[in-house]
C-alpha cells in the first residue's frame, strides 16, 4: 500500500479575489506542466452562471514557485485556449488540458464539449500547441483529434499525455451509456488508451483498460500514468453514477502494469482517501502524479467536484 501525506490545499478560486471573473470557481482536473522557472497547473474554471443556468468552462493555469509549490505567483490573464466556434465540439468548453514537451514547443490534448438536449452533454478530444511556453495554445482545427466511432459512441473525455521513450501515449475515457436515475442522466465511462508517433495521428486500444470493480455502472475518470521502478502505475478516480448525487462520493483507485495494457487493480493500494472534516471531507477526485525536486506529488481536488480549490499529497517511499 502506497502512502500520501496530504499536504493541505493550495488554490481555492473564492479566497483569491484578484483572479479573473472566468476563473470565478472550480479547479478542475489539475494537471502540471513544469517550466524553467515555475511549476504551471492547468486547470477547469468557471465563471458565473449564466442566467438560463447554463455553465461555460475555460482552461487557465495557476504558477507556483517550484521552491514553495504553496506559493502562487501567477495566473494566467486569458485562459489558455479559447472556446470553440458555433457548433463546434468545443464551442461551451475546454478542459481538461494535459501537456507535454515536443521539439522545440508543447503539444496539448484537451476535452471540449457541447451542450445536447436529450442528455446535458457530448464531448470529444481536442489537440492544440503552444508556441510560448504554454502560455496560450492554438487549436490545429475545428474538429477533435479523437472523435466518436462505433465502439465509442458519446463522450471521449479526461485526457492524460505522457511521453515513453518516443510515444505519445493518451489515456481517456469513454462513455458507455447514459443511465437515468431520479430523472437525471448520468454517463457511464472507462478509460481507454490510444498512442502516437507524432501526438497527431492517434491508434486506438479499442478496448476498456480497468475493470469495473465496485458497481456494474461504475464511472471511472482522469486516468494519469505514471512510471517508476520498471513499472507502470495508474491513478484514477471512481464513483457510482446511481449514489453519487446522495453520498456525493469520489475516490481513487489504482492500478499497474507491465506493458501499459494489461493492468492489474488493486484500489487498497491507492494510499489516499477523504479527510474527516475540511475541503476533502466528501471526496478525493481527478489525481493527477508529478515528480519535483526527487519528490513524487499528487495534485488533485475536493469537495463538489473542485469547486474549493485542488491540493497537494507528497508519497511517502517510492512507487
Amino acid at each position: 500500500m502506497f502512502t500520501w501525506e496530504k499536504l493541505g490545499l493550495i488554490y481555492s478560486p473564492i479566497s483569491h479575489s484578484n483572479r479573473p471573473d472566468w476563473m470565478f470557481e472550480f479547479a478542475l482536473a489539475p494537471s502540471v506542466l513544469l517550466l524553467e522557472n515555475t511549476v504551471r497547473v492547468f486547470i477547469g474554471c468557471r465563471p458565473l452562471r449564466e442566467a438560463s443556468g447554463q455553465v461555460i468552462t475555460y482552461t487557465g493555469y495557476v504558477d507556483l514557485n517550484p521552491d514553495n509549490l504553496f506559493e502562487i505567483v501567477g495566473f494566467s490573464k486569458v485562459p489558455v485556449l479559447s472556446l470553440g466556434e458555433r457548433g463546434s465540439f468545443d464551442e461551451f468548453g475546454t478542459y481538461p488540458l494535459s501537456s507535454v514537451p515536443r521539439d522545440g514547443d508543447h503539444l496539448a490534448c484537451y476535452a471540449g464539449w457541447t451542450r445536447c438536449e436529450s442528455v446535458p452533454f457530448n464531448v470529444g478530444i481536442g489537440v492544440a500547441i503552444s508556441t510560448d511556453g504554454g502560455s496560450s495554445f492554438s487549436r490545429l482545427g475545428s474538429g477533435p483529434v479523437l472523435p466518436y466511432s462505433l465502439d465509442e459512441p458519446f463522450v471521449l473525455s479526461g485526457p492524460k499525455l505522457r511521453k515513453f521513450g518516443d510515444v505519445f501515449y493518451l489515456f481517456y475515457i469513454a462513455g458507455r451509456r447514459w443511465v437515468s436515475i431520479n430523472g437525471r442522466y448520468e454517463i457511464v465511462h472507462r478509460i481507454r488508451m490510444a498512442h502516437s508517433q507524432d501526438g497527431l495521428h492517434w491508434t486506438k486500444l479499442n478496448r476498456d483498460l480497468i475493470p469495473a470493480h465496485w458497481d456494474f455502472d461504475e464511472a471511472q475518470a482522469s486516468p494519469d500514468v505514471f512510471f517508476s521502478n520498471g513499472r507502470y502505475h495508474m491513478f484514477f478516480c471512481w464513483w457510482i453514477p446511481k449514489s453519487f448525487r446522495q453520498s456525493r462520493a469520489r475516490k481513487i483507485g489504482y492500478a499497474w502494469s507491465d506493458d501499459l495494457i494489461h493492468w492489474h487493480r488493486d484500489d487498497s493500494r491507492a494510499g489516499i482517501d477523504v479527510s474527516g472534516q475540511g475541503w476533502d471531507s466528501e471526496m478525493v477526485a481527478y489525481p493527477h502524479v508529478f515528480q519535483h525536486n526527487q519528490e513524487i506529488y499528487m495534485l488533485y481536488i475536493g469537495n463538489e467536484v473542485g469547486r474549493y480549490g485542488f491540493g497537494l499529497a507528497r508519497l511517502e517511499g517510492t512507487l
